[in-house]
């Protein structure tokens, strides 16, 4: 299903056509989310990543980021090529600003906010690009943490003792529905405006980031991923194929269950896993 950028006012008018519900305190976005123990020794990661054009879309609008300590996901909206355009834009732009730079949270954030402004500029000199934008989901591994920046409802997953929970937020008009009560979780997933994002890089000259640093622990697993990967499989689903030995094995199996269930969109996912080196090892 194609994506569509809905601006925060209409959002707001078409949310309050409904019966109004309590906000949920949603806490400060840029404090740290998650605390651990205290990491003894350096720990490496291994990385695996797949991407798919699916079965009904044409083009991959999508794009993978891995470079520069960077992992992530763009997935670009607007037409055949504002689409391409953008996510791989917002992948290029973000390896040449954070290029030799060491993991650092506010670096992350304007870098972000200095390829929105790039891919702003670009669509306002191309008519043909006129509406384009992308999600954008990233994590920058630092010696002790993680650092994330997103923006619109691409997700990013972590799996740790047992239990996955989603560390990000979706930025689309049935999550905020969600979260102010007016949907559930399972009248979401159905919703004919599902797709519809409230906030996208590159369709407005400023935008908000969320930036968040979680604790790095050994035998973490993260995901991030596009909705054509996590709008066909639920989160236990997900978490069952996270949990096995083989993060490769991991990624061919949910690459396989989404298309099996109709690759309607185009799919991407990054997986990673945090570990410690083995005696003898020397992590890099």
């Amino acid at each position: 299903m194609r994506k569509f950028k809905i601006s925060s006012l209409a959002a707001r008018r078409m949310m309050e056509a409904a019966k109004p519900a309590p906000e949920k305190d949603q806490g400060q976005e840029k404090a740290a989310a998650e605390k651990g123990p205290e990491q003894a020794e350096k720990r490496s990661l291994r990385v695996t990543t797949r991407t798919d054009v699916g079965l009904v879309r044409k083009n991959n609008q999508d794009a993978v980021i891995l470079g520069e300590g960077l992992m992530g996901v763009a997935d670009g909206m607007g037409g055949h090529n504002g689409g391409e355009t953008a996510s791989a834009g917002a992948r290029d732009g973000l390896l040449r600003i954070l290029a030799g730079r060491k993991p650092d949270q506010d670096a992350l954030e304007e870098a972000v906010r200095t390829v929105n402004l790039e891919l702003w500029k670009q669509q306002e000199e191309d008519e043909a690009l006129s509406g384009m934008g992308t999600t954008l989901s990233v994590i920058w591994p630092a010696e002790e943490k993680m650092l994330v920046a997103h923006v619109g409802d691409s997700r990013i997953y972590l799996l740790r003792d047992g239990t996955l929970r989603q560390v990000t937020r979706d930025h689309s008009m049935v999550a905020d529905m969600v979260r102010r009560g007016l949907l559930t979780e399972e009248q979401a997933a159905v919703h004919p405006m599902r797709n519809y994002i409230t906030r996208a890089v590159g369709t407005e000259p400023q935008i908000d980031v969320d930036c968040l640093a979680f604790e790095r622990q050994a035998g973490d697993r993260w995901l991030i991923c596009s909705d054509g990967l996590h709008g066909l499989l639920s989160r236990e689903e997900l978490q069952e194929l996270m949990s096995g030995e083989s993060i490769e094995e991991a990624a061919d199996e949910m690459m396989r269950e989404a298309l099996d269930r109709g690759g309607r969109d185009n799919i991407s996912l990054v997986l990673i896993s945090d570990e410690a080196p083995a005696a003898g090892e020397v992590a890099e």
